[in-house]
């Protein structure tokens, strides 16, 4: 049996599937494990390459990979799809042999293994951001049950906290309402506290990271994103460019361009939704304040910033600073410089 160098891993949720191959990618054999037996058959073979989609659990098995002698790579799941032989049989099996055929793409692209406090970090932000989707829910669906009783309180939420103590212990609802409105307003304490902590945490990290400082000197770029960035992007260097960057985060038109003609439509969305999202947030605040800026004291960039929102409107102007951003802040992570709005003039100087 030829040498087994190459191996593709389809990481389901309860078993791991290897699809081996040789050196060329040729696949050899398939087989499943759980995750303990998969453990406990990488140690055993000489060094190898191991493929794998960054899904869950993929950068713990690239770090215990690494540790163990092998070389692993992720890679991104819509990259490894056109390589699936059956586009009608999608299965573990045939996943895994796709993984196999795409890691030995000469022009693949990788996604960088996050290291432990990097992901220690993210988890910090993810739960951060389910907390909030969850404390959105409960005050939505809390004052949908109000209304049905005949009160209303608008959008605010703070309005409704601090209605809360008063409903429950007044008597314009009915006393099982009173029940679960006190029941909602002990799990409105603790969803807060619970987010309270994780902002700690994360003005914490951007605080002692010379990177997140560094990049927190963009308008619009607080200690919340500065930190995700620095989390999430493990080498900036990995992108050849900012616009690529900006292309990974979804911040690009989609192109549908043939025969020389270019085609732009909406922008593509795909990649991190969190940091896309926070990105757009900053954006909203780099334009406020550009606008309202007086015309002689507006940077370069904030005069840019108005003359594209008196172009193309509001929200196509948010995604324009958004990708802006996304560039500026591969800039300044990938050469590792501090943010200078005047840097532009070196480059006019030397053009002149």
């Amino acid at each position: 049996m030829s040498e087994i160098t190459t191996i593709g891993v389809d990481l389901a949720k309860e078993v791991i599937v290897v699809c081996a191959g040789d050196r060329s990618g040729r696949p050899l054999f398939s087989r499943q494990f759980t995750f303990h037996g998969f453990a406990q058959w990488a140690a055993t073979l000489s060094r190898a390459t191991f493929g794998m989609e960054a899904c869950s659990s993929a950068h713990h098995w690239a770090r215990w990979l690494t540790e163990h002698g092998h070389v692993a790579k992720l890679m991104a799941a819509e990259h490894v799809t056109p390589f699936r032989m059956s586009k009608g049989a999608k299965n573990d099996r045939n996943d895994a042999q796709a993984i196999l055929a795409a890691v030995v793409q000469p022009a693949m692209r990788f996604v960088s293994v996050k290291s432990v406090e990097a992901q220690a970090m993210l988890a910090v932000h993810t739960m951060r951001r389910g907390w909030t989707a969850e404390r959105t829910a409960l005050i939505n669906r809390t004052r949908s049950l109000l209304a049905e009783f005949g009160i209303w309180l608008g959008r605010s939420a703070s309005r409704l906290e601090r209605e809360l103590p008063e409903l429950i212990d007044g008597e314009r609802v009915h006393p099982r309402v009173r029940l679960l409105l006190h029941q909602t307003r002990v799990q409105l304490t603790a969803l807060d506290q619970q987010i309270g902590d994780c902002d700690r945490q994360i003005i914490n990290h951007a605080k002692h990271s010379d990177a997140a400082q560094r990049l927190q000197a963009v308008a619009g770029i607080g200690p919340v994103t500065s930190s995700a960035i620095v989390a999430t992007v493990a080498h900036a260097k990995d992108f050849r460019n900012g616009r690529q960057m900006a292309a990974w985060l979804g911040l690009v038109p989609r192109q549908s361009s043939s025969g020389g003609k270019a085609r732009l439509g909406k922008i593509t969305k795909r990649g991190d939704t969190y940091l896309r999202g926070l990105l757009t947030q900053g954006a909203r605040s780099a334009l406020q304040s550009a606008v309202t800026s007086a015309p002689d004291n507006r940077s370069r960039l904030q005069s840019w910033i108005v003359s594209v929102h008196d172009r193309i409107g509001y929200h196509k102007t948010l995604i324009a600073i958004a990708n802006k951003h996304a560039r500026i802040l591969w800039a300044i992570l990938a050469h590792g410089d501090e943010y200078n709005p005047d840097a532009w003039r070196r480059y006019a100087t030397a053009a002149a």
